[in-house]
């Protein structure tokens, strides 16, 4: 099975069999500021997290001090999904963040709501592969501005709520890097900055043509 096979049987389980558990215990939306940890690395892990508006990172920090961003979940988006009982990495609200969480009760057979979710987080998994994969720097930062656009419904405008710093950490960049590419991107026209973190897709196809 491909991977856009994988996303679409992924997708469509999702909208068959909604989140939802029996006997789960839904609590009322948590709010977090930016920069608030939701849960550590190690931690032990049990509950899904819904996000009802803002965005999460999640990340390890490298025996050299330096930190990974594996992936970035956006508002509707669910994350907290283990294979174990521990968390493997840190969750952080990128901005003003607020979740639900749902709690299963023990015991209840979720397999047939959780194979939608372990499909989607190995989907992203592999796509981010496929992006840290690009060879340039410039393909790299194409690649992440259409799956940005995508995932927050294909719109020609969409918001970045993550820092230069955040997509650099996510795509194996520095700052300075990003911020360059960026700027290369306006100044060929393909794309425009309505405000730091809103950005206009003026040429789509071009900015595909790039990534891929």
């Amino acid at each position: 099975m491909s991977i856009h096979q994988m996303a679409a049987f992924a997708d469509t389980a999702t909208q068959l069999h909604p989140l939802v558990f029996p006997s789960a215990q839904v609590q009322p939306i948590s709010l977090y500021g930016g920069d608030s940890e939701i849960y550590g690395q190690g931690e032990q892990a049990g509950a899904l997290y819904q996000i009802e508006f803002g965005a999460v990172r999640l990340y390890r920090l490298l025996a050299d001090g330096r930190r990974q961003i594996s992936a970035f979940h956006l508002a509707g988006e669910v994350f907290g999904f283990e294979s174990g009982d521990t968390h493997h990495f840190f969750a952080e609200a990128i901005c003003a963040t607020g979740l639900r969480v749902i709690r299963p009760a023990h015991g209840a057979d979720l397999s047939r709501q959780l194979l939608p979710l372990a499909l989607k987080g190995l989907v992203r998994a592999q796509e981010h592969l496929l992006v840290l994969g690009r060879q340039s720097a410039l393909e790299r930062v194409a690649a992440f501005m259409l799956d940005m656009a995508e995932r927050q419904g294909g719109l020609e405008t969409f918001d970045l709520p993550m820092s230069r710093t955040d997509i650099g950490d996510y795509l194996g960049l520095t700052i300075e890097t990003v911020s360059r590419i960026i700027s290369q991107l306006r100044a060929r026209g393909i794309i425009r900055l309505k405000t730091l973190r809103t950005v206009e897709l003026l040429k789509p196809n071009a900015l595909r043509d790039i990534s891929e």
